[in-house]
């Protein structure tokens, strides 16, 4: 599979690509509908468009007064990744919008994901991918996926074995980088605090008022 790299994702993203942003895994886009008839014609466009593009159909959300549509390819381990032909696909997708008079709006796009501490992910991996999925086979690398995205996916961050308890959960919330240092402050205005922001914009670690954390990630200084 012909894989593009974050930082040529974010390059295509600045060179016309603006109606999108490059979130954990997908390449994402929110559009904003007159009505929600002009919304279900634009899906029913995307899903023509992309069978003529030999392509998968996209992930699609219609909701009131808008459409969330994500994109990418899954390997043959399963794995998802955006591709060139993701790229062209999304071209495609953002001329429609216009044509049936939505408006992007990349700010507000977001993906979360569950992250667990583990020193074993081929321990951990099979229960966690059968609780969520009902099949314990629904794990890819180091997270395991719902193939449906019923539910968010869970990714095993590696760590060193240990038995003083601490926080082993946490919440990765992926959002567009333009929107992470606003989201961020009406965290912390709420009463979070910064952990460590150390590798911003990558990701910065909060706490809520009780100590329990959440990296809130963009897909800026990534490869």
């Amino acid at each position: 599979m012909d894989k593009v790299s974050n930082r040529d994702i974010l390059e295509s993203i600045a060179q016309g690509l603006n109606d999108w942003r490059k979130l954990a895994q997908p390449l994402a886009a929110r559009y904003r509908a007159t009505d929600t008839v002009s919304g279900a014609a634009f899906v029913g466009a995307v899903a023509q468009a992309s069978v003529t593009a030999g392509h998968d159909v996209p992930e699609i959300r219609l909701g009131p007064g808008l459409v969330d549509v994500s994109l990418f390819s899954v390997d043959e381990k399963g794995a998802r990744w955006v591709t060139p032909k993701d790229l062209e696909l999304a071209r495609v997708i953002s001329a429609l919008a216009r044509e049936h008079g939505l408006t992007a709006a990349p700010d507000e796009v977001a993906q979360l994901e569950i992250a667990l501490d583990t020193a074993d992910d081929t321990v951990a991996g099979p229960f966690w991918a059968a609780l969520l999925t009902g099949d314990a086979d629904n794990t890819v690398y180091d997270t395991a996926f719902d193939p449906t995205n019923r539910v968010p996916s869970v990714w095993f961050q590696g760590t060193d074995a240990h038995r003083t308890p601490r926080q082993r959960w946490h919440l990765d919330l992926w959002l567009a980088p333009e929107a992470a240092l606003t989201r961020i402050g009406a965290a912390l205005a709420a009463g979070g605090t910064v952990v460590d922001d150390s590798h911003s914009p990558s990701y910065i670690v909060l706490a809520d008022p009780e100590g329990n954390r959440v990296c809130v990630c963009t897909a800026v200084d990534r490869d």
